[in-house]
């Protein structure tokens, strides 16, 4: 990789509010909410869930936005473009992400719709599930990639939730161009097992004909993508699909496949779990942080893991910790 880059990553995503709070099962059961998914909700229904949730924090929060957040952590350098409108929770957005030390230019929306909200409930288990409004998330479009970011970055990176808003996929068309044309790669998260089964063959598609070099996938996305219920069957799929796959599994760690080569990582001890949001976006944080400063796979693993490990800590999905600082203390930089 050509190493006289603007940025070393650039992320591409729905750029969203958490509204994160407490509840019990049977809360989620009352509610028609599944457990542990991500569920695409209408403007009506974010009003309802909202006057229904207990004590709430608001985060600025987003798939690859957090990805963008992790990564500035380690002392990476990272864009991100996402749709926010010219609100409150907008400003909100703009403001932390800004703050974390990430290049965000994107155009806010004038008018309507609304910056987008994800109501996320948290389970004493710590799992989440999450209630999203997508609001001005809907109007990212080719207008608003910004080639030169896209070109001068070593990696692109975006979820696979944008598969949802239709102009966003030619907006990330549109800068996987941009960065083969520069020699770059592109890299993309599966985001959810209910995503990819919505976008399976268009997933795929991406894979194979080489658009999107590299995937983040968990345990259950990379079964959905191949419909088996064998994660050896997933993992050699996967491996023949892409050039480069990063699976997490939970309290199992990671595993890693490139061509023939397979690196496993271990998950990081944990005092507790706290709460599982944004755990997959840290991963990839710590992964592509290390991918970019040219570590091997099985340090890009590491890093991952331990950014997955400290996020599920605390309650949020953007670091509250000086990733660099941590990871140095840790033996990991």
């Amino acid at each position: 990789m050509n190493s006289n880059t603007e940025y070393d990553v650039l992320c591409v995503g729905n750029a969203i509010v958490d509204i994160l709070a407490r509840c019990d099962d049977d809360f989620l059961v009352a509610n028609g909410i599944v457990k542990g998914a991500m569920n695409l909700i209408d403007a009506e229904r974010a009003e309802l869930l909202y006057e229904r949730m207990g004590p709430a924090i608001e985060a600025s929060g987003g798939s690859a936005g957090n990805t963008a957040a992790g990564i500035a952590s380690f002392g990476g350098r990272t864009a991100f473009f996402g749709k926010v409108a010219d609100d409150h929770l907008g400003k909100l957005y703009r403001h932390d992400i800004r703050a974390q030390g990430v290049a965000f230019d994107t155009d806010p929306l004038a008018g309507t719709p609304p910056t987008a909200r994800s109501m996320i409930f948290v389970t004493p288990d710590g799992e989440r599930s999450m209630n999203t409004y997508l609001g001005a998330c809907v109007e990212l479009g080719p207008v608003d990639v910004e080639e030169n970011k896209a070109s001068g970055a070593k990696v692109t990176y975006f979820e696979g939730y944008l598969w949802d808003p239709p102009r966003a996929k030619e907006a990330i068309r549109l800068s996987a161009e941009a960065a083969h044309a520069a020699g770059r790669e592109v890299s993309m998260t599966l985001s959810d097992a209910f995503c990819v089964d919505r976008y399976r063959e268009e997933f795929l598609e991406l894979m194979r004909s080489g658009t999107v070099d590299i995937v983040f996938a968990n345990e259950s996305e990379l079964k959905s993508l191949y419909q088996t219920s064998s994660f050896e069957a997933g993992l050699e799929a996967i491996r023949k699909d892409c050039r480069l796959a990063a699976v997490t599994r939970s309290e199992k760690g990671s595993v890693i496949v490139r061509g023939e080569e397979t690196v496993e990582v271990e998950a990081m001890a944990i005092d507790k779990l706290v709460d599982t949001t944004g755990a997959g976006d840290l991963y990839a944080a710590g992964f592509l942080f290390g991918y970019t400063s040219g570590r091997s796979l099985a340090d890009c693993g590491r890093l991952g893991s331990f950014a997955a490990g400290l996020v599920i800590q605390q309650i949020g999905p953007r670091p509250q910790c000086d990733l660099r600082q941590e990871a140095a203390q840790a033996g990991l930089l």
